[in-house]
């Protein structure tokens, strides 16, 4: 499997195609809108106003496994992302990104690039995956791993 292999859907509900973002950085966050990280809209539509230009997509995809946190559907979701963080990135629908129902794309990252002691679990909202032009996961951070804190690692992959 590759990053070309998967299609995920989009917050308008529409299927996408991840081959559309093939030669892309990719920077995949799981997203809630009632989380102590949810502050990290702010950086996320930070590096995507800068890097963007230059190949970098940062995804927003929603997930409410982690204390409920993002209990509204997509519409909210994205009308809170919208009015209250200026969100421009693409944002997709609510997924699951643990468990049985965990979606392939997200099961295939875990899978890649493994957490910390080689855990596959995704522990919490904000866990970021950085995903090279080739469709290679690179690295993989934890929650309170700031968007900012990434910008030598995001330009280290785009200069690839």
């Amino acid at each position: 499997m590759s990053l070309t292999s998967f299609s995920v859907k989009t917050i308008q509900g529409e299927s996408q195609q991840l081959s559309h973002y093939e030669g892309k950085v990719l920077l995949v966050v799981n997203v809630a809108s009632k989380c102590g990280f949810t502050g990290q809209y702010t950086g996320l539509q930070s590096l995507h106003q800068e890097y963007a230009s230059r190949g970098l997509v940062v995804m927003g995809f929603p997930c409410d496994q982690f204390g409920h946190q993002e209990p509204g559907n997509e519409s909210s979701i994205l009308t809170f992302c919208e009015t209250q963080f200026k969100v421009t990135f693409p944002m997709f629908a609510k997924i699951e990104v643990n468990g049985a129902s965990a979606v392939p794309f997200y099961q295939w990252l875990k899978t890649s690039k493994p957490g910390l002691l080689g855990t596959e679990a995704i522990k919490w909202n904000f866990t970021k995956f950085l995903v090279g032009r080739k469709g290679q996961v690179l690295k993989r951070y934890a929650p309170t791993d700031t968007p900012e804190s990434l910008r030598a690692d995001i330009e280290d992959a785009l200069a690839l």
